[in-house]
């Protein structure tokens, strides 16, 4: 269909910011995108429905029967696993329409599943610790009993360090019943302290590119932020920030944060790749205006988008019944 005066080359652009509560990162997005002329609506997806019968087939009530033209994700409120399949459902639907969504509903499903993280990660080729994703008790037992070596439980989707323990035998392992979702995700466990400190690196890509970076220093091997780690600005490293552009394409993605970790010997390797990260550390460490790259690099791509003409696709006429 020809290009509408919704999505006419020069309209002000209209961006939805996806979050899960107005957070300071949500407020900082909202300031940046509207410095840029956007206009501007925060809300969560649990609001838009689906209806077939809408003129897209989707209702979102801050736009009525249009659609907005890009989707920021910034965050996805919780729920059950029926309401969270809505929301990135919603997601994919609006990729089908033509819309551009950022980070899109696979490259986030990637992110959030660890397992496929680390599938996707290891499968292009990148450094990755080995990591195992099984839902058998047993079967947990003996990787751990084989590997000889520590490991880490992690949720499979967890976020901000949190249930994280270290495995080193197999008795350390805790019962089926503790294992959220009944799935044991393990990953080889590479860190080491320098004088009693641990530290990794978190590499923040946009748009094809790393845009900011900080090590993550603790007294302890967990070192999030949201652990109380530190933030410490550092220098530009090639090898970290091709490392992080990769892995962000293995996924998908393209605004993601990479945590990187530096095994004794000093090679890199990709620990998680994060579809929605946060930046108050890395703001601060590196002193780049997080929201303004974000918005920017945004409507920089909603922009190259708008300058390609439509392919005209049929339209299904409910009067006529027949393709138009």
């Amino acid at each position: 269909m020809p290009p509408s005066a919704e999505t006419a080359p020069f309209a002000t652009p209209r961006i939805l910011v996806v979050t899960a509560s107005l957070d300071r990162h949500a407020r900082e997005l909202r300031a940046a995108f509207e410095a840029k002329g956007a206009s501007v609506v925060v809300s969560g997806l649990a609001d838009v429905g689906f209806d077939t019968d809408a003129r897209h087939g989707l209702v979102f009530p801050e736009f009525g029967d249009a659609l907005p033209d890009a989707v920021c994700v910034r965050t996805m409120d919780g729920g059950s696993f029926e309401a969270v399949t809505r929301r990135l459902s919603i997601l994919h639907a609006l990729g089908r329409l033509g819309v551009l969504v950022s980070n899109d509903a696979r490259a986030v499903e990637n992110c959030v599943d660890k397992a496929m993280t680390s599938y996707l990660v290891a499968s292009a080729g990148l450094p990755t610790p080995r990591s195992w994703a099984v839902e058998s008790h047993r079967e947990a037992e003996r990787i751990v009993a084989a590997e000889n070596h520590a490991l880490v439980l992690k949720p499979l989707f967890g976020a901000q360090g949190k249930g994280l323990k270290l495995i080193g035998r197999p008795e350390d392992l805790p019962p089926a019943e503790e294992i959220a979702g009944g799935v044991y995700y393990l990953q080889r466990f590479i860190g080491h302290s320098l004088d009693g400190r641990w530290s990794d690196y978190r590499v923040l890509v946009s748009r094809g590119r790393a845009v900011a970076a900080m090590r993550r220093e603790a007294a302890c091997w967990i070192t999030n932020i949201k652990q109380g780690a530190l933030a410490r600005p550092i220098e530009p490293d090639n090898e970290l920030e091709a490392l992080a552009v990769a892995a962000t394409a293995a996924v998908g993605g393209d605004f993601c944060g990479v945590d990187i970790l530096k095994d004794a010997g000093g090679r890199p390797h990709v620990l998680e790749v994060n579809s929605m990260p946060a930046w108050t550390g890395l703001k601060k460490a590196s002193g780049r205006d997080i929201a303004a790259i974000r918005a920017e690099d945004l409507l920089a791509t909603l922009a190259e988008r708008r300058r390609v003409e439509p392919v005209a696709s049929p339209a299904f006429s409910r009067a006529s019944g027949a393709f138009v």
